[in-house]
């Protein structure tokens, strides 16, 4: 082989060599900035800050009243449930009795006022809450007030209802402290009008011209004697 093809041989492999020798280096280079860019240890956790709490922005809610008071423009302060229904009482019930006279198609016509738990008044209402077991196959706790139980009429659509007042003289609303309000010429006559009544009757010693023992003698003295008979009687 002649000297120039030596040398020329020698520089090709030189150049080869160098090729290789700079890929190892940008290589070593790409790998240290790899290494570079990898978080330090522990910072692979994320802070308490980031982790984001399921409860954050939700108030815990309070429980909805029951009973709550609302104003009607005719029977003033009424008792209606926690969404402005009206609640009545019925006159068939016994106060206090904790038992329900309304089932079936009364109960169809008249639902009771229900709860899972206790009952829950709102402000202002004064009448004691109550619950007690239904006869029934759910045997659901209806709510009394005091003393009467509470159903809510069919009738009624929206809150300010007032549709089953009166209805048969035995169903009524109720006020603040549980108390039935009663249509006027349904309510029982107060004691001052029967003492008018017997101020304006006459008096039994008033002297009015008629004398019983005096027309007492007078009869005795035409009946016949007894010469005369007895009328045969």
């Amino acid at each position: 082989m002649s000297i120039k093809r030596r040398l020329l041989l020698i520089g090709i492999g030189t150049a080869a060599i160098a090729g290789c020798v700079g890929d190892d280096d940008d290589q070593d280079d790409d790998e240290l900035a790899t290494d570079d860019d990898l978080p330090e240890d522990g910072d692979d956790e994320p802070d308490d800050d980031d982790i984001e709490d399921p409860d954050d922005g939700e108030e815990e809610l309070e429980p909805a009243n029951t009973v709550e008071i609302t104003e009607h423009e005719e029977y003033g302060e009424i008792l209606v449930d926690g969404n402005g229904l009206t609640l009545y009482m019925f006159d068939e019930d016994e106060q206090g009795a904790g038992e329900s006279a309304c089932y079936e198609d009364c109960a169809s016509n008249w639902p009771p006022l229900t709860v899972d738990e206790e009952a829950i008044a709102g402000e202002d209402v004064v009448a004691q809450l109550t619950t007690f077991e239904r006869d029934d196959e759910e045997e659901s706790l209806q709510v009394a007030a005091d003393g009467w139980p509470l159903y809510y009429w069919g009738g009624d659509e929206e809150p300010g209802d007032v549709n089953g007042q009166g209805v048969q003289d035995v169903w009524w609303v109720l006020d603040m402290d549980g108390t039935p309000i009663r249509d006027e010429e349904d309510e029982e006559p107060d004691n001052g009008e029967d003492d008018d009544y017997e101020a304006d009757t006459p008096d039994d010693e008033e002297d009015d011209g008629y004398d019983e023992d005096e027309e007492d003698d007078e009869y005795e003295d035409d009946t016949p004697d007894d010469d005369g008979g007895d009328y045969g009687y």
